[in-house]
Order: structure tokens, then C-alpha cells, then sequence
């Protein structure tokens, strides 16, 4: 086991191999500066690179999960020029870009508020869990902004005709609806959350760790494209290269021999 600590955010990595990420402001909301979207995106890579990391996990102390941009730090942004602007956003595009890529499955513990770019970072993880009382808000335009930098992760996860909406009126939304549009994978009560989140855990340890990762990236790879002879020559690829490979010989072979794998023992 590993835990660090840098004030704003705590990584900790138990003996299963379970990253977790936890925002460590609740005084603040866990609202991010500049200084925590360093911090997270280091952790983002330190945990993707790291061969005992299995899952990871994002979660946040307190009541909220995060209030998105802190006040201070967005005054400051304020009197940024426009390339200082510019330069400020790249390191929470950067941020969010790492963890969206991350060759691990992540998973969003989500309870409280989560406003403005806090729906961008669940929106990035592979599985969101919320409890039934977390509300959600894109509320950069009622603050004459966009939201930009999240846009790309948050039209995925919920599609472009619910952002029409959400984007522009900056309501106020339910657990319920986060789920019924994608945002959310599952709503549970807040004494819930961990055993759901401890049950995703346990189906993603059964699995190859090299195979998720794989899988993962084959949804990147694979979306959105035509089915054609490319696409189906290119996926023949990956499933041969994968059966021929260490991960999926063992694999196969655990599963005719009845034994469990190498990866669940």
C-alpha cells in the first residue's frame, strides 16, 4: 500500500492494486486551482503509469464532490491577458485530456454538488457512481463564460442535444436525470456508494489488466467509424495480436483448464 499527500488531493494505492484520487478541500468544495489541476494531472499519469494500478478511483471528502473553479483563482484569471488565459486553460485541457486517456478504468465516486468543470472530470472517468441527492450544473454562462475546455468529454457522455440545453440555461439537475442522460452509470443512496463502487471493483479485478486497457482503447479506436474493410482489417489485428499474446494465452488457458487466471489469484 501507498498514500501521498499534497494538501489539496490524497493518492492512496490499497493491496488490490485500487488507485485512489480524493480531493482533499472540503472547506472549499474541493473547488480546483491551478495548483490541484497540477496536482491531479500528475497523479493521472503517475497512476497510469504505474503496472500495479488495476482500477482507479475519483472520489472527494465532504459534502460536495467539487464546486468546480475556485473564486480566487478565477479572480485571478480575470486579470489574465489573453495569452496568459490561454495558457491557464491548456493546463485543465491537459488535465482533463490525461485522465479521459488514462489506461486504466476509472470510476467517479460523485456525492453532493458537482458544478462547471467538476461534470468535465466525470464526465472523463469510465463509470460515474452518484449518490441520489448529488446535483450537477454547467454553470460557467451564468458567470459570462463557456464551458469550453470540458465541452468535448461532456458532449460525449450526455450527446449535443441535451448540451443545447444544459449549457445554455445552466439548471440546476438531479442524480435522476444525470443518469437518464449519461452522465451518471448508476444513482444509490449515499450508504451505497461504496459497496456499488466496491462491486464495479471487484468484475474489473477478474478481468486482464491488459485486455481493459485494451478494451478501453478500442471504444477511442473504433467509434464513429465506418465499417469497412479498414476497420474490419484492423480489428482482426488487435484480436489476433491479443490471443498470441501473454495475457491472452494465459487466459485462454485458464478458462479450458477450469483454474482461475494468473491476474485472480
Amino acid at each position: 500500500m501507498m498514500t501521498t499527500d499534497n494538501n489539496a488531493i490524497q493518492y492512496h494505492i490499497d493491496e488490490r492494486g485500487v488507485a485512489y484520487i480524493t480531493l482533499s478541500r472540503p472547506e472549499k468544495h474541493n473547488a480546483f486551482d491551478d495548483e490541484m489541476i497540477a496536482g491531479l494531472t500528475a497523479y493521472f499519469k503517475q497512476a497510469g503509469a504505474d503496472d500495479a494500478v488495476r482500477v482507479v478511483v475519483l472520489q472527494a471528502e465532504g459534502k460536495s464532490f467539487s464546486a468546480g473553479g475556485d473564486l480566487r483563482w478565477m479572480q485571478r484569471m480575470a486579470d489574465y491577458s489573453y495569452e496568459e488565459n490561454h495558457a491557464d486553460a491548456m493546463l485543465l485541457a491537459t488535465m482533463l485530456h490525461t485522465l479521459n486517456t488514462l489506461p486504466k478504468p476509472t470510476i467517479a465516486r460523485v456525492q453532493g454538488a458537482a458544478f462547471g468543470g467538476a461534470v468535465g472530470l466525470i464526465a472523463c472517468c469510465d463509470m460515474a457512481v452518484g449518490s441520489k441527492l448529488s446535483k450537477f450544473c454547467l454553470s460557467e454562462v451564468k458567470i459570462g463564460l463557456i464551458p469550453a475546455t470540458i465541452s468535448p468529454y461532456v458532449i460525449e457522455a450526455m450527446g449535443p442535444r441535451v448540451c443545447r440545453r444544459y449549457f445554455q440555461t445552466a439548471e440546476v439537475f438531479s442524480a435522476r436525470r444525470a443518469r437518464r442522460l449519461g452522465l451518471l452509470s448508476e444513482t444509490v443512496t449515499e450508504e451505497e456508494l461504496d459497496t456499488t463502487i466496491d462491486d464495479l471493483i471487484g468484475n474489473l479485478l477478474k478481468n486482464g489488466p491488459t485486455a481493459v486497457s485494451q478494451a478501453k482503447a478500442l471504444i477511442r479506436d473504433v467509434a464513429y467509424r465506418p465499417v469497412d474493410n479498414t476497420l474490419m482489417e484492423d480489428t482482426s489485428k488487435m484480436i489476433a495480436n491479443i490471443r498470441v499474446s501473454e495475457e491472452g494465452q494465459e487466459g485462454l488457458h485458464a478458462f479450458f483448464e477450469k483454474r482461475p487466471a494468473r491476474w485472480q489469484e
